[in-house]
């Protein structure tokens, strides 16, 4: 079963709840969904950081064939 952007955007909230986040679904069939998620915490971390903590805050939900979430082009980054 496939994921909805608000169910993409709690999991991402519980994890960074001061961060900015959009979520757009990028085909409009509910599989393919890009995330920008800005965030103080991100602040000194590399891109492959921030990526892995948004990952981490998936839950799983990416893993393997059977993940909810099929695919997320994700941007992360400090404020400006």
């Amino acid at each position: 079963m496939a994921m909805q952007a608000d169910e993409i955007e709690s999991l991402i909230r519980a994890a960074f709840p001061a961060a900015k986040i959009t979520i757009t679904d990028l085909a409009g069939d509910g599989n393919h969904y890009a995330a920008e998620v800005i965030d103080e915490s991100f602040r000194g971390q590399n891109r492959v950081q921030q990526q892995r903590a948004v990952y981490a805050a998936l839950k799983g939900k990416m893993d393997g064939s059977h993940g909810e979430l099929h695919a997320l082009a994700l941007t992360t980054k400090a404020p400006d």
